[in-house]
């Protein structure tokens, strides 16, 4: 088990950001101001919920505006393991810079509550001799994500300077993505246009929202059998459960999906998990500017479930698009 960090009972604060702490990062902002807590505590609080900026629910990155005000629930939270463990990787492609591994499905990226060990991270931090890049103490190294049961391409940085520009590839959008989804129904070939925001009522989720963030994905249909789908999706922007949550928007949930999809199909088919898969990936080397890409093989619970929906042959020709 983990470390707990502090032994208090709940409790509330409410601070008020002065004039010359604008700019600052919330989860900075709160160490400073409780200095007898770390900024990994304050990030842990943050992802769980029990922060709220001006009323809302918060990312540890955001800046801080003079006025803004700011509820603190302290509570007894375990501290994250970064041990380094000996985890066997599918490597794709390595170099001094990077490293890109098809991540398998039920891996967790990085450590969080219920999942302090066993995640990419610790196999990450093992693979490079307890050392990766970056000023995040949960996910050094980590550029981008995959849910837990999403499987395929993922990339690490090993040094900062790949780190840095990898993550700016990735906030400006120069990253080439694709995503290869069984979902239900028949989704139409197209681009799906639906801002993404928290869900108001279940903190965990994410759900189309007037008022959310731009989203932006375009669907490819490569096989259909009156029931379920093969579907290609370019994710265009990156937000979090992005593919999952505009599938959902459009009536054709991830099979498997126990979030946003359908629970009486997925009872009914029993897939092991949704059938999401990081199928390729292209990037611009962070050092060397060489144009990369890496494709990802599908894992073989994806293959059975691909080959019963459309057969062998056809199969191969719907995912050379």
């Amino acid at each position: 088990m983990p470390p707990v960090m502090g032994s208090m009972t709940e409790e509330t604060d409410l601070l008020f950001v002065a004039a010359e702490e604008e700019g600052a990062r919330i989860d900075k902002f709160l160490a400073e101001r409780f200095p007898t807590h770390s900024r990994t505590y304050f990030q842990n609080l943050i992802e769980e919920g029990c922060v709220l900026l001006n009323g809302e629910l918060v990312k540890k990155r955001i800046a801080l505006e003079e006025g803004d005000e700011i509820s603190v629930c302290f509570q007894a939270i375990p501290g994250p393991s970064l041990e380094p463990e000996s985890i066997p990787l599918d490597i794709l492609f390595e170099d001094e810079h990077l490293l890109v591994i098809n991540k398998p499905p039920g891996m967790v990226v990085h450590p969080a509550p219920g999942n302090w060990s066993g995640t990419f991270v610790n196999a990450l931090l093992a693979h490079c001799h307890g050392k990766a890049p970056g000023d995040d103490p949960i996910r050094p190294g980590i550029v981008h994500r995959l849910d837990k049961d999403t499987s395929g391409v993922l990339i690490a940085a090993k040094t900062l300077v790949a780190h840095q520009k990898l993550i700016e590839q990735f906030s400006m959008r120069q990253v080439e993505k694709l995503y290869l989804a069984i979902c239900l129904g028949r989704p139409a070939n197209g681009t799906v246009r639906a801002p993404i925001g928290r869900h108001p009522v279940h903190r965990k989720e994410m759900a189309v929202l007037s008022d959310g963030r731009e989203a932006i994905s375009e669907m490819h249909l490569a096989a259909f059998n009156e029931q379920l789908s093969l579907v290609l999706i370019r994710p265009l922007t990156g937000r979090t459960h992005q593919i999952r949550v505009h599938l959902k928007h459009i009536g054709c949930p991830v099979l498997g999906d126990h979030v946003y999809g359908n629970e009486k199909q997925n009872a009914l088919l029993h897939p092991a998990r949704q059938l999401l898969h990081a199928y390729r990936l292209g990037i611009t080397h962070p050092v060397t500017a060489e144009p990369l890409k890496f494709s990802a093989p599908l894992p073989e619970d994806l293959k059975i479930w691909i080959q019963r929906l459309c057969g062998p042959s056809l199969c191969t020709h719907a995912l050379s698009s």
